[in-house]
This record gives C-alpha cells, sequence and structure tokens, in this order.
C-alpha cells in the first residue's frame, strides 16, 4: 500500500532532523586534526582528538626548521596552472561562484572518467562526505566495518550515529580481508575500504573490491576512499560507479595535487546514493579550490610527474630503512610507510619530535609502528640521521604487542 503524501512529509522531515542532529553532534575529523593532536601529545593513549590540538584553542606551531612528516601532505605543493588558477579567480572572491567554476569542475571530471556529471558531488575535501556517508548509512542497527589499521575519521563518525564498529585486520599481504570484511557482520551498513590503505600505504586488488560488491549484505554500501590512488598502481573503482553498482568513492586533491590547504575533494556514486548525503549539509565551494582543482586535472603530464618524484624518494628511504635492518611493514606504495619499531611507537614519535622531526602516529593494534610520510629527498635525509640517533639510543624495555596484536616484551622506551 502506498504512504500518504502526509506521512511521507512526515518521514522527510524526521530524516531531515535526524541528518541535522547527528552532523551537529561531533565534528567532522581530518588527517590534519589527527595528525595536529598525536603532534600535540604523542604518549597520549589513542583516542578521539579533542580540546587545543582539535579545535586549534591556542597555537600548536612546530618550530622553524621543524620536518613535518607527519600528516600525508604533498611537500610539492599546488602546481603552477593551479596556482595560477587560483590568482586569476581571487579578484573575483567577493561573489559566490557566478562563473560556475564548481560545475564545471564536476563535468570535468565526469568526462575524464567516463561518468555523468550527477554521479559527481564537489565539497571542500574528502573529509566531509566521508564523514556524511558513514551517517547517512550506518545507524545503531547498521555497523561500520573497518580494516584495522587504517584511516579512523570513518570510526569517529559511526560513534556520532551510535554503530557499532567492527574492526577486522589485514590480510597477510596487509591489503584488506574483504572476505573476512563482508563476513564480519550481516548487518553492515558501511564497509569501508582505504586503498591504498593509510597507515600501510598497501593496496587491495581490484578483485577483491568486485568481490565485496557481489558478497557484501544486503542494503550495505562499500566506501571506497580513493585518497592515495594516484600514487599507487592499484586500479580504481570508478568504472564500478559507472556500472550503477552500491558504493561511494572518495576523492581527494591534497594529496598528489598538493592541495590539502586549499581544499577540495569528491564523493561519487550513484544519484539516489549521494542525494543520502545532501541533509547533512554541503558549503559553497570556494571558487579558487574548485579553479586550482580543475586546472590540477587539466595540467597533462602532472600526476605521472609526481608519482615518479614521490615514489623515487620512497624507495630511496625504504630502501635505506631495509639496508640498516628496520623493519618496514608490508610493500606500501604511496606517500606513507610504517615502521615497526620494535619499542614502543609514542616514545619514538616523541623521541623524534624532540630532534626537529615530526612523524605520523600509531594505531592500537600496533603500539609499535609508527607512520612516516614521504617528504623531500632533504626531509627524508633529516629523518634518516634523526630515526638512527633515536633507534641508537639506550633503551628501557615495555611490555607491549608486535604488529599482529600478540602480547610480547618487545617495546621499549627510548632514553638520552
Amino acid at each position: 500500500m502506498d504512504t500518504p503524501p502526509s506521512s511521507r512529509s512526515a518521514i522527510g522531515r524526521r530524516s531531515l532532523l535526524r541528518a541535522a542532529a547527528l552532523a551537529a553532534a561531533a565534528p567532522i575529523l581530518t588527517e590534519a586534526a589527527l595528525a595536529r593532536a598525536a603532534a600535540a601529545d604523542p604518549a597520549k593513549p589513542g583516542a578521539p582528538p579533542s580540546g587545543m590540538a582539535l579545535h586549534g584553542q591556542g597555537p600548536n606551531i612546530p618550530p622553524p626548521g621543524a620536518v613535518l612528516i607527519n600528516a600525508n601532505e604533498n611537500p610539492l605543493g599546488p602546481s603552477k596552472a593551479a596556482c595560477e588558477a587560483i590568482a586569476r579567480m581571487a579578484p573575483l572572491g567577493g561573489r559566490y561562484d557566478r562563473n560556475g567554476e564548481t560545475e564545471l569542475l564536476a563535468m570535468t571530471f565526469a568526462a575524464q572518467n567516463g561518468l555523468k556529471v550527477e554521479n559527481v558531488a564537489v565539497y571542500a575535501g574528502s573529509s566531509e562526505p566521508l564523514h556524511y556517508s558513514v551517517l547517512a548509512f550506518t545507524s545503531p542497527e547498521r555497523s561500520f566495518v573497518t580494516a584495522d589499521p587504517s584511516y579512523e575519521a570513518g570510526m569517529y563518525a559511526a560513534m556520532t550515529s551510535k554503530a557499532k564498529i567492527v574492526k577486522v585486520p589485514l590480510a597477510a599481504d596487509y591489503g584488506h580481508d574483504v572476505k573476512a570484511m563482508v563476513a564480519a557482520d550481516p548487518n553492515a551498513g558501511v564497509i569501508y575500504i582505504c586503498n591504498p590503505n593509510n597507515p600501510t600505504g598497501t593496496t587491495t586488488a581490484k578483485q577483491d573490491i568486485v568481490w565485496a560488491l557481489d558478497n557484501k549484505p544486503a542494503g550495505s554500501i562499500l566506501l571506497v576512499d580513493e585518497a592515495y590512488i594516484h600514487l599507487s598502481d592499484a586500479q580504481d573503482a570508478l568504472d564500478l560507479v559507472a556500472a550503477g553498482k552500491d558504493l561511494i568513492v572518495l576523492r581527494t586533491f591534497s594529496k598528489i595535487y598538493g592541495m590539502a590547504g586549499i581544499r577540495c575533494g569528491f564523493a561519487v556514486a550513484r544519484p539516489d546514493l549521494l542525494a543520502k548525503l545532501k541533509p547533512f549539509g554541503q558549503n559553497a565551494m570556494p571558487i579558487t579550490g574548485s579553479a586550482a582543482a580543475r586546472a590540477s586535472l587539466e595540467d597533462k603530464g602532472l600526476v605521472a610527474e609526481r608519482k615518479t618524484i614521490i615514489g623515487d624518494t620512497r624507495r630511496d628511504t625504504l630502501a635505506w630503512l631495509k639496508a640498516n635492518n628496520y623493519k618496514v611493514i608490508g610493500a606500501p606504495e604511496t606517500n606513507c610507510f610504517m615502521i615497526d619499531t620494535g619499542r614502543d611507537g609514542k616514545s619514538v614519535i616523541a623521541a623524534m619530535k624532540a630532534r626537529g622531526v615530526y612523524i605520523g602516529r600509531t594505531w592500537p593494534i600496533w603500539p609499535n609502528a609508527v607512520r612516516v610520510s614521504v617528504g623531500t629527498p632533504e626531509e627524508m635525509a633529516a629523518f634518516k640521521t634523526a630515526f638512527k640517533a633515536v633507534m641508537d639510543s639506550k633503551a628501557v624495555a615495555l611490555e607491549t604487542h608486535d604488529p599482529g596484536g600478540h602480547r610480547a616484551d618487545l617495546g621499549y622506551h627510548a632514553t638520552a
């Protein structure tokens, strides 16, 4: 029997009110906030960032000359074409998007990737659509399934929707164990796949993502975060969107395009899935961000050039680590990697910070492992010097866990 119009209207109002309440319940977490919180207090146990580190209440500014390889940023910055586009747009900044820059950006991306423009929603980065996707498709009855370790922001959004959070350890090759993830909860609302994965920099095969789509619980979606896709050889999932599958693909200009401080990203999906994100809100894009993003997309050769530059620096650093018998986890393909330090990771982070080198955070499942972002060759040279000094320092034994999550007397606190 059809739902009466008055009932449909009431349901719609309730959905909007629920969306507004959820959106207001917790801040949208970003890599910047998570990195800042970890840098402010490396010894603090893993928890949602809060207070000064999250909300910017008071200064948390690294000293001059500090090496910042803790937030998976691109030290190359925006391309020349992007900077020129920003300069052209800046004088028009007194108006909203009068010239349709955001629509032009969506049209350009859609045309380049065999999509319809209605498959593309433009946001100021990918953090907002990640947060809204989790709020839209999870609830106390529909869980959030994620790899462990993986990017944490989706879990914090799931806390807002009061969804059960199901963590599934990575597979033996450090890709996503999609069969275990699909089997983890028959009532899953979102299965989150960060590919390549943050923090490990490792990839998940396209065939595994297709398998997950074909076998996932009815009514759930795959949320495929491709923030780092251009830095790897992994196949993207945009063709699965074009085929009308149950997934939302996230993209950002913060990584290979070097626009972390400028902000632009996409949610890419069927129009009916994107419509479920709209009740949570969507700010108008800054015209400078839209113009810079479009210029970046149209900059032929930019992706390949930067993939080579960052890849060469990563390979050089990994080769040095392995030559010095430090344990790199898996086979990272992007602008970050993890090192099993054999000691308490937070103490290593603190000791590196004391030497002016800021590296990334730890994850609870692997408390000995630290994440390192790939910087410039000069920054990575400074990292090598500081890391060797820290690892050569005296240490005090500490009971902890190995990267497999097993209890072992493998951890140490570095001391002077």
